[in-house]
C-alpha cells in the first residue's frame, strides 16, 4: 500500500470526513509502535495468551471457598 491510501491503482480511503484525522493518528501510531520492541513482546504475549484458543482461567481459591466449592451449569 502506498502512502495515499492506494493499492497500486485501486483502494483508497472511503470514509466520513470526521474519521480522516484519527485514521490518520491511528496509522501513525501503528508505524511507530511497530518498531517498538517492549510494545511487540506484550501484544505477542495477548495473543499467544488469548487469541484463537479458550481463555485461560484462574482458580479463585477464596471465592471457591466461599461459596462452597465450583458450580457447574
Amino acid at each position: 500500500m502506498g502512502n495515499d491510501g492506494y493499492f497500486g491503482e485501486f483502494g483508497g480511503r472511503f470514509v466520513p470526513e470526521q474519521l480522516k484525522a484519527p485514521l490518520a493518528e491511528l496509522e501513525k501510531r501503528f508505524f511507530q509502535y511497530m518498531d517498538d520492541q517492549d510494545f511487540l513482546d506484550e501484544l505477542n504475549y495477548y495473543l499467544r495468551q488469548y487469541v484463537g484458543r479458550e481463555t485461560p482461567l484462574y482458580y479463585a481459591k477464596r471465592l471457591t471457598e466461599e461459596i462452597g466449592g465450583g458450580v457447574f451449569i
